[in-house]
């Protein structure tokens, strides 16, 4: 059996992604007490199995931690995933669906109802693989979602994003690598509606020197701190590239880098605001 775990702050897009495992075959349950999770299994007949645990259940969250144990124990293939997204995001998204937040009976404001939601969900964003979900749009999380089931979750992930820095920095990134200071093909007019996975581009920064030394930095930065990474027992290291508008530096970037580890490491490439064009 495998049961995936979706959680994460309201309004960061949970219900689409326990849509899109649903749409996958998943029998999907939505804001079911971590305490229960082990008698769903035992009752429900399907093989895959998709569970959304929030702060909607905040007291049963305790027990998270104690209950995947209990069930990797048992051979069953959990895995989790946490959805965050910026304060600004989900204020917005509130405001845009004029839905109250859960803790809003308890907390006066939305920044204190976050506030809250944050700190009662701290220890489950470190079970999990965690994906910022702030300028990312529906079909995107679809996507993202789908890719990531496709893992082995027994071999590390390196996950590789592009983005732009007006848009702000993915929470879910271990590392930042800021490639601003490379030759921008946005002030070449025919380059500039263009992307990094055009070739145009892909010949204008192939021919700079700087991108491939860089380039070839970050790659012996990464296998250098990889090992100790997996001795951690690690299961995904998110690898954030960003130029200022997160379409042409860092894209091509993300993907060289994407080629260069593809044949070794297990990886996945996102391009953040590509994905919202």
């Amino acid at each position: 059996m495998q049961l995936i775990l979706i959680s994460g702050l309201s309004g960061s897009g949970k219900s689409v992604a326990l849509k899109a495992l649903e749409d996958a075959g998943y029998f999907a349950v939505d804001n079911l007490p971590a305490t229960l999770i082990g008698q769903l299994l035992q009752w429900v007949s399907a093989d895959k199995v998709a569970v959304s645990v929030d702060a909607r259940s905040a007291s049963t969250l305790q027990s998270l931690p104690v209950s995947i144990a209990e069930l990797t124990q048992r051979g069953i293939d959990c895995r989790v995933v946490f959805l965050d997204s910026s304060n600004a995001a989900l204020t917005r998204r509130f405001s845009e669906t004029r839905r109250p937040h859960p803790l809003a009976d308890r907390f006066n404001g939305i920044d204190a109802c976050i506030a809250e939601e944050r700190r009662l969900l701290a220890e489950v964003a470190e079970l999990a693989h965690r994906l910022d979900t702030s300028d990312v749009a529906p079909n995107t999380l679809r996507g993202w979602i789908k890719d990531w089931l496709k893992l082995d979750r027994n071999r590390i992930t390196l996950a590789f994003e592009s983005f732009g820095f007006k848009h702000g920095i993915p929470s879910d990134a271990d590392f930042v690598f800021d490639v601003r200071f490379l030759p921008n093909p946005f002030y070449d007019p025919a380059l500039k509606p263009l992307t990094g996975n055009d070739e145009p581009v892909i010949r204008f920064l192939q021919d700079d020197l700087n991108v491939s030394r860089l380039i070839d930095d970050v790659a012996s930065f990464i296998l250098r701190w990889l090992p100790s990474f997996m001795n951690d027992n690690r299961n995904a290291i998110t690898i954030a590239i960003g130029c200022t508008g997160g379409q042409h530096r860092s894209v091509y970037v993300v993907n060289q880098l994407a080629e260069r580890f593809g044949s070794e490491q297990q990886v996945l490439v996102r391009h953040r605001e590509l994905g919202n064009a």
